[in-house]
């Protein structure tokens, strides 16, 4: 990136992200979300350390926060409330030591520890006490000047409004005489966040997006009832005051002494590697805190090194935000290009600048159709908000419109296959267009890896790559012919000898038995999944008899409705389809269906969110449906059970917001096994 397109890249950025902290801080709501605003100002201090003489005293990197709200009282700080630069990864925080160090004498550098705690999700408040009684709290405001909020964070009841006698530090019994300043954080509980939506929900009113934004609007209420309704929290994580403290941890002594509330995950950490282990293990926690967090602090435990370390623009170099991998982010679409499914359906794909989401790199996210392009208004060129929660595939969310140059272009779906030369059609019924060649080789090859999948035959070792070979060589054509192949066949390719050749074919051999609902859904027929399938082979218990069905038959099928029925039915009408049905025969296919016989789970749904230790996600689908269980991949009001693994996604606040039954992986066993 040259000087002039950074200058154009950075003055767009600072627009944006004022624009959004002036919502946030002083009119108290949100057009994106936390962890997209992060991401840009992520980019754009990335920018401004590349090309540091661009840096103005206006950037968003050289501020903490908003204006204060005219309603209440300004107050000045006795000391700057500061804010913390972002990291979000192992390399990053090498990076920050590594800074650290420079700025330390050898003998400094072996004094060097740090103080892990927990970042809370909520609102930065300062208390100051004279005489050891509560006189004033005010907000961050733009870390200068704050606003008085003292009425309101009296009625919070974890904040004292006399503080506690201190023992066991230079004085016995030392009671606390001038002013100490408590510096913390107001948040509200998991619990008390359920409660107020529940609450509005029954009222019927809108529900609030996230606790963050509860408590900054609950500690600007003019009503102190108000606030006193909403059940907040306060935190304590800093003592600004001199009572003796040499560390960090000593500072969390000295305010649970105090009488506040000081965090329950605090660590001394002897190097990063230890800090990265609590990382690690905080993050493996966060779904069971009472509290949201979206990452740990890390401190220099020292506080003269602390304060040698000093201040460089809006945070502290002694300190620094370790945030777990966000699950939206920001980044610019670079080209749009449509990819063929089995079925002929053309997807547009956004070929993104890669960015990291929820711990992965993301380069390609689906924009789904060209209605959805519509909604969006995303063009090549665009700076868009990315997401990915758990599983799910990287999806669009938003586009930024307020970041374009004016060199944007607008996407337009081909009028022919990119694969096949045919003509494009879109029903008037449909969302997608589709290649109108049933034969073309692309829906051919996304057919193949389709009938090996994983929920199809799975068979091991038989992967993208492999077929790809498999068809560039012309060893295949079909699904049959995988059945067909031999030792030899495979000799000659990349990447294969005796011992991988021979493993691949008695992987495929071992798969030639298989379920009709496997079976059904290995085909790749328009519109039927796994519970469609499933719902096929429970019906009629032979694959005969489903050929032989008639499109009223196949329609009178519960939860099968009439474009489904279709579908099916000239899937099996259509002769090249009964020839291949023929040939699997032929090559030793067997199809089998079991009927279930345990139905403890009959008409149950079930969601399942989270990784699971003792069985694969797979195994507990087939448990479930063999249990009579239905699964589906979201939460609604027709769920019956989520099933909460570790790190659980979206799909587990969504079970919360409807109050649907949650249960961990024992309780499901237990279910499977009673």
């Amino acid at each position: 990136m040259t000087k002039a397109e950074a200058q154009q890249r950075i003055d767009k950025l600072k627009k944006e992200i004022d624009h959004h902290r002036y919502l946030y801080h002083v009119e108290d709501r949100q057009e994106i979300s936390d962890a997209a605003l992060d991401s840009l100002k992520h980019e754009l201090e990335r920018l401004e350390q590349q090309f540091p003489d661009l840096i103005t005293a206006d950037s968003p990197t050289q501020r903490v926060g908003g204006e204060p709200l005219p309603e209440f009282q300004k107050v000045q700080h006795t000391q700057r409330m500061l804010s913390l630069n972002d990291i979000f990864s192992f390399e990053e925080l090498q990076a920050w030591e590594d800074r650290v160090k420079k700025l330390l004498s050898a003998g400094e550098q072996k004094q060097l520890g740090y103080f892990v705690e927990l970042k809370m999700d909520g609102l930065a408040i300062s208390l100051l006490y004279r005489d050891g009684v509560l006189a004033r709290a005010s907000t961050r405001g733009d870390g200068y000047i704050g606003e008085d909020v003292t009425e309101n964070m009296k009625t919070i009841e974890a904040i004292p409004l006399r503080l506690r006698v201190l023992k066991n530090i230079t004085q016995q019994n030392r009671v606390i005489r001038g002013e100490v300043e408590i510096r913390g954080e107001v948040v509200m509980s998991k619990k008390a966040f359920a409660n107020l939506n529940a609450a509005q929900k029954k009222k019927k009113e809108p529900l609030y997006a996230n606790p963050r934004n509860v408590a900054a609007g609950s500690v600007r209420q003019l009503n102190p009832k108000v606030t006193a309704s909403r059940k907040l929290d306060f935190v304590a994580y800093d003592l600004v005051s001199d009572l003796g403290q040499e560390t960090h941890s000593e500072v969390h002594s000295l305010l649970r002494q105090l009488g506040f509330k000081a965090g329950d995950h605090n660590y001394t950490s002897a190097n990063i590697q230890e800090v990265e282990k609590v990382h690690t293990q905080i993050g493996k926690l966060r779904e069971s805190l009472p509290y949201w967090t979206d990452g740990i602090v890390v401190n220099v435990n020292h506080l003269s090194l602390f304060q040698k370390l000093g201040v460089v623009g809006k945070a502290p170099r002694g300190a620094v935000a370790y945030k777990y991998p966000a699950e939206q982010a920001t980044t610019v679409v670079e080209d749009i290009q449509v990819q063929i499914g089995r079925t002929g359906a053309l997807t547009p794909v956004a070929h993104l600048r890669p960015v990291q989401v929820a711990g992965t790199t993301v380069s390609r996210a689906t924009l789904h159709n060209e209605d959805e392009i519509a909604r969006l208004d995303v063009r090549i060129g665009d700076t868009v908000i990315v997401q990915k929660a758990g599983d799910i595939i990287p999806d669009i969310v938003q586009g930024l419109p307020k970041l374009r140059t004016g060199k944007e272009r607008r996407f337009h779906f081909p009028k022919k296959c990119p694969i096949c030369g045919s003509a494009v059609e879109r029903q008037a019924d449909q969302a997608a267009y589709y290649c109108s060649n049933t034969f073309c080789f692309a829906q051919a090859r996304e057919g193949l890896y389709h009938f090996v999948s994983k929920s199809a035959f799975d068979i091991d070792g038989l992967g993208p790559k492999i077929i790809d070979q498999l068809l560039e060589h012309e060893l295949i054509r079909d699904p049959a012919d995988i059945f067909a192949l031999r030792e030899a066949d495979l000799l000659p390719l990349d990447g294969f000898a005796e011992v991988s050749a021979r493993n691949l074919i008695q992987a495929i051999t071992a798969k030639k038995r298989i379920s009709l609902a496997r079976f059904l859904y290995a085909l790749g027929i328009r519109h039927v999944g796994e519970e469609t399938a499933i719902a096929l082979a429970q019906h009629f218990h032979a694959l005969d008899a489903i050929t032989a069905a008639s499109l009223e038959e196949l329609e009178a099928i519960h939860d099968i409705g009439g474009i489904v029925a279709k579908s099916i039915y000239a899937y099996f009408a259509e002769p090249a389809h009964q020839k291949l049905l023929k040939k699997l025969a032929q090559n030793g296919v067997e199809i089998i269906y079991q009927a279930p016989k345990r139905r403890t789970l009959e008409g149950k749904t079930f969601v399942l969110t989270g990784g699971l230790s003792s069985l694969t996600r797979d195994e507990a689908k087939d448990r479930i449906r063999r249990a009579g269980g239905s699964i589906s991949s979201s939460v609604s009001q027709k769920t019956d059970y989520v099933v909460a693994g570790e790190d659980p996604g979206s799909k587990y606040d969504k079970a919360k917001e409807l109050n649907v039954a949650i249960i961990n992986e024992k309780e499901l066993l237990q279910m499977l096994d009673s």
